[in-house]
């Protein structure tokens, strides 16, 4: 029982990152942006890919049709938190990721948003 009560606590002190990530289609360059509060999960991301089950249907009908190697995954910015009581990491991250849809404009035929 102890050994678990370590993992456990080792699992609390993994430092995770928030970011924003974009899946891109090599094939006609179109661009999925999103924001995550945990960077390491964009590798659930390609699992959910992989297994047809990803929530952007038109990425995951594309992804069905070109393939694993048509598509690169790129982390574009990573949140700097601040040490302040009154940051909130959920709006800035949602400001990070509204500033990089600003700047790649991932609509119409350039993305799937």
């Amino acid at each position: 029982m102890n050994r678990r009560k370590e993992l456990v606590q080792q699992y609390k002190e993994i430092k995770t990152e928030a970011g924003i990530y974009c899946i891109r289609n090599t094939h006609n360059g179109k661009m999925f942006v999103a924001a995550t509060p945990n960077l390491k999960s964009l590798n659930g991301r390609r699992f959910e890919l992989q297994m047809g089950v990803f929530m952007n249907k038109p990425l995951q009908q594309e992804w069905n049709e070109y393939g694993d190697d048509a598509f690169e995954f790129e982390v574009l910015d990573i949140l700097k938190k601040k040490d302040s009581e009154f940051f909130d990491v959920k709006d800035a991250l949602a400001k990070l990721e509204q500033t990089w849809l600003d700047r790649l404009q991932p609509y119409g035929d350039k993305g799937y948003l």
